[in-house]
């Protein structure tokens, strides 16, 4: 050995190692594609990740500041390029990339995001029809949530005016882009629920790339429409333009003149339906009253009306007829209880006692009045009084003969 070599410590030939890395133009600024796997997210807020092909891996880093960038959420599987700096990790001794920023194979990492997050929120409920309230017919005031610079607003104030001047518009101005623009938003939906400012909120923005779109495909402002009591109208970019708004808001528009259209009837639709109703209203008016005028008219040419006392005179006859109906009544019922008044005095004379009398008998009655009915009765020297059909006599039982 040499007197002459040095000896490095491990640490000092780990730093050489990393500057000499650090120092190479190409490794301080590289473009890896590669697969992620492993990937995992520290309390710290820092990413560990290994980016893999079909022969090697690369462990990787990415910090939490450069994490809070991604507009997406990575995943194991995923096909990526990786941007960042190749370095060594002194005390692991292991090189690893440093990555700044993470870019989706195939489709851009907005469209991931977007997809990523559709997928969570609807799994949540957050689009679910059963909870989307209906627009107000005729709002009283509407708060208008977007730039106070862009055209966008001017065109909605210009068409509620038009349509329906009756509505107050209350604009609540916010910034629809940058990292600032979804809190803004988020808050002002809150701000109009919080003191009831409005019966229905219109939040939106005029076209543009998906980048200028992307604060209404941000949670916060998916979550705040979706726990807004007030009914709210996404109304972002241009028809073929659809961001996570539009599926939470309680119905999408596909401009914001649309959604102007849509928030307020047009005034002369509703003075032509007005008119409409009036003449309606005016054709079955005159219909009852020609219909009434008819029954009228039938009235005059009543009897009743022309000659009242016909009326009277013909109740008189009808009073005539009943009165005769229930004399005959009268009178047959009259008759039959005098028939059955003989038949039952008949039978009774039939049964009376005076009746067999007249035919030559007796009744011997004791001097209780009692009448005898049998000999075994009566005793030798007993007072008898023999009632006939004429009078009666009292005699005195001298014998009493037997019945053979």
């Amino acid at each position: 050995m040499s007197a002459e070599r040095p000896i490095l410590s491990v640490t000092q030939l780990n730093e050489h190692i990393r500057s000499l890395l650090d120092a190479d133009g190409l490794l301080s600024d590289v473009c890896v594609r590669g697969e992620l796997s492993n990937y995992k997210i520290y309390p710290s807020g820092h990413h560990y990740f290994t980016l893999k092909d079909s022969e090697s891996s690369l462990r990787c880093v990415m910090f939490k500041s450069s994490a809070a960038r991604l507009r997406f959420r990575p995943e194991n599987g995923m096909s990526v390029t990786v941007f960042g700096r190749v370095s060594v990790y002194p005390r692991d001794g292991a090189y690893q990339l440093y990555c700044t920023g993470i870019m989706p194979e195939g489709v851009g990492d907005l469209q991931i995001a977007f997809e990523q997050l559709k997928e969570k929120l609807a799994a949540e409920g957050l689009f679910d029809p059963s909870h989307k309230k209906p627009l107000p017919p005729f709002p009283r005031t509407i708060a208008v949530i977007t730039s106070s610079a862009g055209a966008a607003v001017h065109d909605m104030i210009r068409i509620l005016g038009h349509r329906w001047p009756m509505t107050k518009v209350v604009l609540l101005p916010v910034r629809v882009q940058g990292v600032e623009a979804p809190p803004e938003i988020a808050g002002a939906i809150r701000y109009a629920n919080e003191f009831q400012i409005a019966d229905l909120i219109i939040t939106g923005r005029g076209g543009g790339s998906m980048e200028d779109l992307w604060a209404f495909n941000d949670e916060r402002v998916a979550r705040a429409i979706y726990a807004s009591r007030i009914p709210v109208i996404s109304a972002v970019g241009h028809e073929p333009d659809v961001t996570i708004s539009d599926y939470v808001a309680d119905r999408r528009a596909s401009t914001p003149s649309n959604a102007a259209e849509i928030a307020v009837p047009d005034q002369n639709e509703i003075l032509e339906l007005l008119r409409s109703y009036e003449i309606r209203s005016g054709q079955a008016m005159h219909k009852q009253l020609s219909q009434l005028k008819e029954r009228l008219n039938s009235f005059r040419q009543k009897r009743v009306l022309t000659d009242p006392s016909a009326s009277i005179d013909n109740r008189r006859i009808s009073l005539d007829y009943s009165r005769d109906r229930l004399c005959a009544a009268q009178e047959r019922i009259l008759s039959g209880k005098r028939q059955q008044y003989v038949r039952l005095a008949s039978a009774l004379d039939a049964m009376s006692p005076l009746r067999v009398l007249s035919r030559g008998y007796a009744v011997a009655e004791d001097e209780t009045g009692g009448t005898v009915k049998s000999a075994e009765q009566l005793h030798p020297g007993e007072l008898l009084r023999l009632r006939f059909a004429d009078g009666g006599a009292d005699c005195r039982v001298e014998e009493l003969l037997s019945g053979e």
